[in-house]
């Protein structure tokens, strides 16, 4: 990974710094129903602030397609954010132009301030040159804090980091840390568990993978793909036959890189796609014709925790099974709980990603075991894929 610059690089006493940050949290009508990406954002604000900055935040929320709508402006989320800041943060009714250059001048060292939705302008997510220009005009500074915002070559994250000198907040930092740590420079044997539904979401990712680890475990409807390709009857699980093919190359080019693929010998099979239906446990290649493959059975959880004893790093996205029914959860369950235990034990880097991996995670109750989660979604399986993130690119670019 490219050098980039930190807050431990630049001296912001007095400076007008843009930081962007990703307030796009879940509302319930005016109440924020989870705090997690303002807390992971209060770190570099607070410091900024202590400093004696003059802190100014980018941030979009929700879709308004570069129209003003009331309904997404990021003053609902002021409240939230104050409480979270702990400190009062003022708010300008846009992010360019004269409410927003008056409100900036207003600032004093240590002032906080919240720009309106830069998506409200068509030119954010264009990246209009002109619109990045008005945006960086406001600050002396840009610095990104928002890696779930890292993939998209936004005006807000892209544009004003070629046009400022440019740093890393702690949450980007922190970020972009773990995932050296994990693929780019880890300590092996590395690990990878890809799950979830289907393989043609994450063929790049599967074929970047192979290139990188020493193990891949595949898990979730897309095993079963793999299972069929091999000659596997699976009965009703979900699985994309126009994929056998596809799944037998990348089984291949696995063999070609030295990478070993570990699909479930066992599953956990039901009739009904619901929580505790009547179910078994049987062999992969001896699903009935009427079951489904709805989790990992115990054999299989075995041979993931024996996987895991000969690792030092791993990298997760995915779930096994129906985790979010019961008694479908157990797989994800026990191999979070291994996963956990050996971080724990100081044996393992573990570094997760993705919505329901963050959400098994939590259920399984060992999120907070784990050495890095990262809670950005579609920068972070951009990040697998081995695609390069225009924001991350513009910090490491020489200005």
């Amino acid at each position: 990974m490219a050098a980039y610059k930190t807050l431990d690089d630049v001296n912001v006493a007095g400076k007008r710094v843009l930081v962007r940050v990703d307030l796009n949290v879940p509302m319930d009508g005016a109440r924020v129903t989870d705090d997690t990406r303002l807390r992971a954002v209060a770190p570099t604000i607070n410091e900024l602030a202590q400093k004696g900055a003059k802190t100014i935040l980018l941030a979009h929320f929700g879709r308004p397609k570069g129209k003003r709508d009331e309904s997404q402006s990021l003053k609902a989320i002021l409240p939230a954010l104050e409480q979270t800041l702990k400190q009062d943060v003022h708010f300008a009714d846009d992010c360019v132009g004269e409410a927003a250059e008056a409100a900036v001048a207003k600032l004093t060292p240590g002032d906080v301030l919240l720009l309106e939705n830069t998506r409200f302008h068509a030119g954010e997510e264009k990246n209009d040159p002109a619109f990045a220009e008005a945006l960086a005009r406001l600050g002396d500074i840009y610095v990104d804090d928002a890696f779930s915002a890292a993939h998209r070559a936004h005006a807000s994250t892209e544009g004003v980091a070629r046009l400022l000198p440019a740093y890393a907040g702690r949450s980007m930092q922190a970020e972009l840390d773990a995932l050296d740590k994990a693929l780019s420079s880890p300590e092996r044997p590395v690990v990878a568990i890809v799950g979830g539904a289907k393989v043609s979401t994450k063929l790049d990712l599967l074929g970047n993978l192979v290139k990188r680890v020493d193990a891949l475990v595949i898990g979730g409807g897309m095993a079963n793909t793999f299972l069929a390709a091999q000659g596997a009857e699976i009965g009703k699980s979900l699985c994309e036959r126009d994929l056998l093919d596809t799944a037998r190359e990348i089984i291949a080019k696995a063999g070609e890189a030295g990478c070993e693929i570990v699909l479930p010998v066992d599953g956990r099979v039901a009739k009904e796609f619901r929580a505790h239906a009547e179910n078994r446990v049987v062999a992969t290649d001896h699903v009935g014709a009427d079951e489904m493959i709805l989790d990992i059975g115990p054999k299989s959880i075995e041979r993931v925790a024996q996987v895991l004893d000969g690792a030092k790093t791993l990298v997760w996205n995915g779930p096994f099974g129906a985790f979010e029914m019961q008694p479908f959860d157990e797989g994800t369950v026990a191999v979070a709980k291994k996963a956990a235990a050996l971080t724990r034990e100081g044996r393992l880097l573990t570094v997760a990603g993705g919505g329901d991996t963050v959400a098994a995670l939590n259920a399984a109750g060992v999120a907070d075991d784990f050495s890095y989660i990262s809670t950005a979604g579609g920068a972070f399986l951009e990040w697998l894929e081995g695609k390069e993130l225009p924001g991350v690119a513009a910090l490491t670019a020489t200005k």
